[in-house]
C-alpha cells in the first residue's frame, strides 16, 4: 500500500529512541523502504546508511510518515507536511495521545495492519493567521490544534475586539482568546471550557480565557468564517500569537489577526479499530468513577 515509508522523532526522549530504533528494524526485516528525518537520525543510535533526508524531502518522497512520539510531535509534523499531501500515524510516546494512537506494546503487529491496507483514515483542516499591522502582513503562522492570543511577560487581562465574517460580535477583557479547530477542541480550548467538537465537523472554536464578563462564554462557528481578532490601542500589555502552543509571534496594539481555514488537509491514518468516542472514553476518563 505504501511505497516508501518515512520516519520522524524527537529522539532526545529514549523511549522515542528507542521506538524509532524498532520500527527501522521492522522495515528491514520485511523488506519495506523507508526515509529516516535527518535530525532524528543524528540523535539517535542508528548508522548513517544513507536512509537520512530532510523533513521537506522526506514529505515529497514518501507515501506514508509515521511519526513517534506525543501530540505535540504530530502537531509540529503535521504543520510541517501538510502542503505535500502525504498521510501520517502516529505512534505515541506522549502523555495523552489523542492524535498518536497507535502503541509500542503492539506496534508491529498493528503497522502490519496498516502496511496490508488495514486502517482508517480522517482529515483534518488546519488554520492560519496573518498579523497585520498598518494594513501590511508582517507575520504568519499555522495551526492544527489552535491560535491563542494572549498577554506576554504579564499576568494582567488583554483587551481585543472580535469580528467574524465582518460582523462586529464583541469586545473581549480577559487572560485571552482561543481558536481552535475540531482537532484542537479536545486540547487548550476544553480546559477553557469549549466544548468537543467531533473532528468531521466544518468548525470553528471561538472560547474566551477566564473572561472579566462571566456571560462571554464559547462559541461554535461555520468553519469557513474569517475571523479578526484587533488588539486594542487601550491595553496597557503587550500581546503575543501563540500556534499550537509551539510557535509565538510578537504583536502590538492595535494590531489585528486574521484567521482563516487552510485549503489544504492534513490526512491522518488510525487501526482500523479507530474510534473517535473510545479514544475520548480513554484520554477523557469518561464513564470511569
Amino acid at each position: 500500500m505504501f511505497k516508501r515509508v518515512g520516519i520522524i522523532g524527537f529522539v532526545d526522549n529514549p523511549l522515542v529512541k528507542e521506538t524509532v530504533a524498532r520500527l527501522t528494524k521492522y522495515f528491514e526485516e520485511n523488506k519495506i523502504e523507508y526515509l529516516v528525518e535527518e535530525s532524528t537520525l543524528s540523535l539517535s543510535d542508528l548508522p548513517p546508511n544513507g536512509h537520512s533526508c530532510n523533513r521537506s524531502e522526506l514529505g515529497s518522497s514518501c507515501s506514508l510518515i509515521m511519526v513517534v512520539g506525543g501530540d505535540g510531535s504530530m502537531l509540529h509534523a503535521a504543520r510541517d507536511l501538510v502542503d505535500f499531501n502525504v498521510p501520517l500515524l502516529g505512534i505515541n510516546r506522549g502523555r495523552l495521545g489523542f492524535l498518536t494512537d497507535i502503541l509500542p506494546s503492539d506496534m508491529e503487529e498493528q503497522i502490519s495492519d496498516v502496511m496490508a491496507g488495514n486502517y482508517v483514515t480522517s482529515e483534518r483542516f488546519l488554520i492560519e493567521c496573518d498579523l497585520v499591522r498598518d494594513g501590511e502582513v508582517v507575520d504568519q503562522g499555522i495551526a492544527l490544534n489552535d491560535i491563542v492570543l494572549q498577554p506576554r511577560d504579564s499576568i494582567r487581562m488583554i483587551e481585543l475586539n472580535l469580528q467574524i465574517d465582518n460582523q462586529y460580535v464583541y469586545t473581549l477583557r480577559s487572560d485571552g482568546l482561543i481558536v481552535s479547530t475540531p482537532t484542537g477542541s479536545t486540547a487548550y480550548a476544553l480546559s477553557g471550557g469549549g466544548p468537543i467538537v467531533h473532528p468531521e465537523l466544518n468548525a470553528i472554536n471561538v472560547v474566551p480565557i477566564n473572561p472579566h464578563t462571566l456571560s462571554n462564554r464559547p462559541i461554535v462557528i461555520n468553519g469557513d468564517s474569517e475571523i479578526e481578532i484587533e488588539i486594542a490601542m487601550e491595553n496597557r500589555v503587550n500581546a503575543q500569537v501563540v500556534c499550537d502552543g509551539q510557535n509565538h509571534i510578537s504583536s502590538q496594539w492595535g494590531d489585528k489577526v486574521r484567521i482563516r481555514k487552510k485549503k489544504t488537509l492534513i490526512k491522518l491514518i488510525h487501526p482500523a479499530a479507530h474510534s473517535f468516542y473510545e479514544t475520548c472514553r480513554s484520554k477523557l476518563r469518561w464513564a470511569q468513577d
